[in-house]
Parts: C-alpha cells; sequence; structure tokens
C-alpha cells in the first residue's frame, strides 16, 4: 500500500464512519515506533506508523485511523479533540476506534554490537551499538582517551 490508497482509504473511512469528507493529506510515517498515528492541528493532516500496518494489519490500522479522523471531526468542530474529552471519547467508541494501538516489540538486545572504544592508555574495551563521539568521553578506569573502531559484524560463511 502507497501513500495514494492511504489517502483514498482515509477518505472513504471518514465518508463511512463519520459521514463528513476528509479534506487533507494522510500519509504513512516510517519512522513512527510508539504510536500508531498523529494528527496535525496546524496543518489537519495525518500519519499513519507504517510499521503499524505492516506488523498489525488492516484492521487494527483501520481502528488507528478512526482515532485520527476523530481528533481531525472534533477539531475543525472546535469540539473537544483531545484524549481526555468525553466528546472524543464517545465519538472514538461510537466509530469503533481504538483508544490505544498495539504496542510494537522492537528488540535492540539483539542486535549486534558494531563499535568499540579502545583506551590508548591501559587497552579498556567499551563495545558499543551506537556509534558515538570518542572526543567527548575518557576511559573510566584511566582516564586515557578513546579510539573508535568498527566492528566487523558480517557472519561468516
Amino acid at each position: 500500500m502507497d501513500n495514494d490508497s492511504l489517502q483514498r482509504w482515509v477518505e472513504e473511512i471518514s465518508w463511512r464512519s463519520f459521514n463528513q469528507p476528509f479534506r487533507h493529506q494522510a500519509a504513512f510515517n516510517k519512522r513512527l515506533r510508539s504510536t500508531g498515528g498523529r494528527y496535525f492541528t496546524k496543518s489537519h493532516h495525518i500519519e499513519i506508523s507504517w510499521m503499524h500496518y505492516e506488523t498489525f494489519g488492516q484492521d487494527e490500522t483501520e481502528r488507528i485511523i478512526k482515532h485520527e479522523l476523530c481528533h481531525y471531526h472534533l477539531h475543525l468542530q472546535r469540539r473537544g479533540f483531545r484524549h481526555r474529552d468525553p466528546e472524543f471519547k464517545a465519538l472514538l467508541q461510537k466509530v469503533g476506534g481504538s483508544r490505544y494501538c498495539s504496542t510494537l516489540t522492537i528488540n535492540r538486545a539483539k542486535e549486534p554490537f558494531r563499535y568499540k572504544l579502545l583506551c590508548s592508555k591501559c587497552g579498556m574495551e567499551y563495545l558499543r551499538k551506537r556509534k558515538v563521539d570518542p572526543k567527548k568521553y575518557v576511559c573510566g578506569r584511566c582516564q586515557g582517551k578513546l579510539l573508535l573502531k568498527l566492528l566487523d559484524t558480517t557472519m561468516p560463511s
């Protein structure tokens, strides 16, 4: 599914569930991980998490879209569009949107170490998954200068 298909899908859900048009932009955002979607009050655009769509499928994504459309339609009508507002909660329940989206489990513990900081004074090694600036740190053991090395993370064949 691409952004054009998502746009048509959001417009169709808006007509079917709210009997009102969706006149702004809807797009996937591949960086959204902690939330299923976002509604922007200034531009009235909606972003949907690509990861949630791929992981949980169309049913979960439709509930997320309905949630964001509740924000959208209530905000345009100058009614309570925030999560805590009774109007938002009532409309969300009426259209069958989800109050909370399913949680993505991103396990960073399985990622391999990609970098090694090596103390030039005592030889102490520090393994890191993310790149760090060695100029900002010193060795915890002897306060010596640190050197950054990239580890070979390819698996032997």
